[in-house]
């Protein structure tokens, strides 16, 4: 589904070039679960954003599902993104005016489809995350782990091939995190769509099944979980 081929990514700060990623090549296959590691600065949300044509190489390229990113224009990307591949953020970026309920049913209002041909489709996927009793309240009157959870509905509700994570942990104590990652497991194995987390989070080391581990722009490991629950 995914190839990072010879990618590297410079950055101009203050009259000099501060290099993100070094050559980077990966693959990763339809329905992956998994995570890029590191400390903050080695690179890690960098890679996510060059995956989800958020931002573009300096040099190599990035092919997702057939798609060179690097040779489609900003609307191509634009449309691609919105049709084919979901967004979790550590600030959740939910609109606040909006209920649950409108939070989750934006991306398929956005994708031309009308509100009345999908509304049983985005309730099923607000009983699926546990808020149904919550489904007209706004984000302020939830808690940070319930905004977790109408931000994975809402990367979910389009049926996207990919899931882009970035620090999907950062803001829920323990408890809330190992039910938001418990979920987000069990709706990988359900809808077969890949999850890439960017997270320096030892907790999620337990719930994935790779981890490439980024140190100052290079892959320093790249651990796959064997039968025995190990990641080698």
């Amino acid at each position: 589904m995914l190839k990072i081929q010879n990618v590297s990514k410079v950055y101009r700060v203050g009259g000099q070039d501060f290099i993100a990623l070094h050559n980077i090549n990966l693959e990763i296959e339809d329905g992956a679960f998994m995570s890029f590691v590191g400390p903050s600065g080695s690179g890690k949300t960098t890679l996510l954003n060059l995956i989800g044509g958020l931002d573009s190489p300096t040099s190599g390229e990035v092919v997702f599902n057939g798609f060179h990113l690097n040779e489609m224009s900003r609307d191509q990307l634009a449309v691609l993104r919105r049709e084919n591949i979901g967004f979790i953020f550590q600030s959740y970026n939910l609109l606040p005016v909006y209920s649950v309920y409108e939070n989750i049913l934006f991306p398929l209002l956005l994708n031309k489809q009308k509100e009345s041909q999908v509304r049983d489709k985005v309730m099923a996927l607000v009983e699926k995350v546990g808020l149904s009793a919550e489904a007209n309240k706004k984000p302020a009157e939830l808690s940070g782990g319930q905004c977790q959870r109408v931000a994975i509905a809402r990367a979910l509700v389009k049926d996207p091939l990919l899931v882009l994570a970035d620090e999907p942990t950062a803001n829920l104590d323990v408890e809330n995190s190992h039910h938001i990652l418990e979920m987000m497991r069990t709706l990988n194995q359900e809808t077969q769509a890949a999850f890439i987390f960017s997270t320096h989070d030892e907790k999620v080391t337990r719930f994935v099944n790779r981890e490439v581990a980024l140190e100052d722009g290079y892959v320093k490991s790249d651990k796959v979980k064997q039968p025995n629950g190990e990641l080698i």
